[in-house]
């Protein structure tokens, strides 16, 4: 026993790495694929002993009912996950189909394409054209009921006030033009004013609604329609 009792104490004594002793380790990547492939046959076969003693076990009760063997348990598991996952394909290209270009592949998987806002320019130059949207609402209305023409001023009663008021606080008008019908010839209707700078937002009498210099509106104006 005492003779034995060094080797016992040489086994039990760690090891020291001497410098330039060569080391085999996993890269980190690699550890992280090792231990996810790891967990997921643990759970398969977690999952396929659960089906053999829940199925054996009903084979108690139910006598016709054959038995099933650990491996034919491991087959069914692994034919009702591909099934799940031909499910799964099915869902994600029908999602693609009505939603073309949405998403992005992200590794092995799809995400929605992440999309940019919309800068504080281009907001209010989207609230100042819904603005003339709907004044375009308010003039159509009123043409309705008095033979296709419009207002003949913009202090004519039957357009509320409000819809003549361009965005924001300063209490203007939009420049409005007398004298025309609805759905006539494209010819300028009523546009911003000074406020918003040599780009204007213009509604035309064919209701279309159009962002151009002043200088194409004067010229549109005079020609009696767009240049």
């Amino acid at each position: 026993m005492t003779s034995r009792l060094p080797f016992v104490l040489f086994l039990l004594t760690p090891a020291v790495a001497l410098a330039g002793m060569p080391s085999f380790l996993l890269t980190e990547i690699a550890t992280q694929r090792f231990q996810a492939i790891s967990f997921f046959l643990a759970l398969f076969l977690l999952v396929a002993f659960a089906v053999w003693a829940l199925w054996n076990r009903l084979g108690r009760d139910m006598p016709r009912l054959p038995k099933l063997g650990f491996g034919s348990a491991l087959a069914l598991v692994f034919l009702w996950g591909l099934g799940f996952q031909l499910v799964l394909s099915m869902i994600a290209g029908g999602r693609e189909l009505m939603t073309p270009g949405a998403w992005e592949k992200k590794g092995v998987t799809y995400q929605l394409k992440e999309s940019e806002l919309p800068s504080e320019q281009e907001l209010v130059l989207q609230a100042r054209r819904q603005r003339l949207e709907e004044l375009r609402v308010a003039l159509w209305a009123y043409a309705a009921g008095h033979g296709s023409e419009f207002p003949p001023s913009d202090f004519a009663p039957g357009v509320p006030e409000e819809r003549w008021k361009v965005l924001g606080g300063s209490g203007l008008h939009f420049v409005y033009v007398s004298g025309l019908e609805a759905d006539a010839p494209a010819t300028p209707l009523a546009y911003e004013p000074g406020l918003f700078g040599p780009e204007r937002w213009v509604l035309f009498t064919d209701g279309d609604i159009r962002r151009m210099p002043i200088a194409s509106i004067h010229e549109a104006l005079a020609a009696g329609g767009t240049p």
